[in-house]
C-alpha cells in the first residue's frame, strides 16, 4: 500500500513539474526554433463571451509554454533521429551523411515528379510569362526570369533509397520548354549548378537552400542574362574575387523544424569579398540584403548604375548580396502578388522575377492585369 502512494506521488509532482516551472517564472516555448508565433497569455476581459473563450485561451498557451517543453520536444526528437535513424516530422526527410531534405510545401512531391502540369496550366505560364515581357518592353524594361533548383534536384543520391521520383519531368521543365521561341529570358541555373558541384558543396546540408558558394554559381548565371538586355550592368565578379572560408555553426532551419538545431551542426561553407562591397541595405535600416524581409532596398551611393527590381522567395536572400553590387538601386519584393505600381514608382531598368522549383505547386499566373502576378 506504501509503495503504491509513492507511485502515485511520483506520478503526480512529474505531471506537476511544468506547471510548477511556469509558475517559478521557467517558459518552455521556443519560438525562434519553431518559426511560428506562440500562442499569446490571455486576457480575462469582461462580459461572458471574453469569459467562456478564456479557458480554450489559456488551454493554448499553457500548450505553447509549459515548462520544459523544448526539452522535451527536443528528447522526442533525438530519439527518433539517433534511436530509430528517422527524422522526428513528416516535414523533413532524414537523408544520408547528415542531409536533411524539405518535405512541406509540396518538396517531395516535386522531387518524385508524380503531378506534373496538365496541358492548360503550361500554357497559362507561358501566356504570363510572354505578357509580362511585352508589357515591361513597351515601357522600356529588361524582364527576366528564372527558376531557382531545389536541394533534391542537385543532391538526389542523398535522399533515402526508399523515395525514388516516379515521373521523368519536372514542372520547371514544362515551363522552361513551353517558353522556347518566346523571346522570354528564362535562366536555368542547373547545368551550370551541375558543373560547379564536384568542386565543392553548393546547399547547406541542414537548410532548405543553396549556400553562399551555390548561390555564387546562380548569381553569374543570372548577371549574364541581364547583361544581354542591359549591358550597363557590370560583369559579374569572378570567384578569385573571394576567399573560400567556412565556419562550424548550429544546424539551420531544417534542424530547426526538428527541434535539434543545438544537437545537430552545420559546416557552413561561405565566400568573402576580397575587395569591399559598394551597396548597402537603405531599407529597413540596419537590414543585410540577405535577410528574410518583405521588402529590402539596397543602394550603391552616388551610382550611376542600372536599377532593378526583384521579385523573388527565400532562396534569393543568399543571392542578392552578389547582386546588389551591380545597380545603384535594388528593391527585392518577398510577396504574394506584383503590383505594377511598383513598377511606376520604382522606374527600374530591369524587372527580374525568381522563384523556387517547388513553389510551382503553390504558385498559379492570373489570366488577367496586372501582367506579372505570381501569388
Amino acid at each position: 500500500m506504501r509503495g503504491e502512494k509513492t507511485l502515485v506521488a511520483l506520478f503526480l509532482a512529474l505531471i506537476g513539474l511544468p506547471l510548477a516551472a511556469n509558475l517559478a517564472g521557467l517558459d518552455g516555448a521556443n519560438p525562434l526554433g519553431e518559426k511560428r508565433p506562440m500562442a499569446p497569455f490571455p486576457k480575462l476581459a469582461p462580459g461572458w463571451e471574453a469569459l467562456a473563450a478564456f479557458p480554450e485561451a489559456l488551454a493554448s498557451w499553457f500548450e505553447d509554454h509549459f515548462g520544459f517543453r523544448t526539452t522535451l520536444v527536443r528528447w522526442y526528437g533525438e530519439s527518433r533521429y539517433f534511436g530509430l535513424g528517422i527524422s522526428p516530422s513528416s516535414g523533413v526527410v532524414r537523408g544520408r551523411d547528415g542531409w536533411l531534405f524539405y518535405a512541406d510545401d509540396h518538396g517531395m512531391e516535386d522531387y518524385t515528379r508524380e503531378s506534373p502540369f496538365p496541358a492548360n496550366q503550361v500554357e497559362e505560364w507561358r501566356e504570363m510569362l510572354v505578357r509580362s515581357r511585352a508589357w515591361l518592353d513597351a515601357r522600356g524594361i529588361a524582364f527576366v526570369f528564372a527558376i531557382a533548383p531545389d536541394k533534391h534536384v542537385l543532391y538526389p543520391e542523398e535522399l533515402p533509397a526508399t523515395i525514388q521520383p516516379v515521373g521523368r519531368a519536372y514542372r520547371m521543365d514544362q515551363v522552361f520548354e513551353a517558353l522556347v521561341g518566346t523571346g522570354v529570358s528564362a535562366v536555368d541555373f542547373r547545368a551550370a549548378m551541375r558543373a560547379a558541384k564536384p568542386q565543392e558543396r553548393l546547399y547547406e546540408q541542414t537548410d532548405t537552400h543553396w549556400n553562399e558558394r551555390g548561390a555564387f554559381v546562380g548569381y553569374r548565371e543570372l548577371v549574364a542574362a541581364i547583361r544581354e538586355q542591359v549591358p550597363a550592368v557590370p560583369p559579374a565578379w569572378g570567384r578569385d574575387e573571394f576567399e573560400a572560408t567556412a565556419v562550424d555553426v548550429e544546424g539551420m532551419d531544417l534542424a530547426a523544424a526538428i527541434s535539434l538545431e543545438h544537437v545537430l551542426r552545420e559546416h557552413q561553407l561561405q565566400l568573402r569579398p576580397r575587395r569591399p562591397r559598394q551597396a548597402q541595405t537603405v531599407e529597413p535600416l540596419g537590414a543585410k540584403s540577405s535577410d528574410a524581409v518583405g521588402r529590402i532596398v539596397t543602394e550603391i551611393p552616388g551610382s550611376t548604375l542600372p536599377r532593378a527590381l526583384v521579385l523573388r522567395d527565400s532562396c534569393f536572400s543568399q543571392l542578392a548580396p552578389f547582386l546588389s553590387e551591380h545597380f545603384s538601386r535594388v528593391v527585392y519584393l518577398w510577396q504574394g502578388e506584383f503590383e505594377v505600381e511598383d513598377v511606376d514608382r520604382e522606374r527600374p531598368d530591369v524587372v527580374i522575377l525568381e522563384l523556387v522549383g517547388r513553389h510551382l505547386y503553390a504558385v498559379s499566373p492570373k489570366s488577367d492585369a496586372p501582367p506579372i502576378s505570381p501569388r
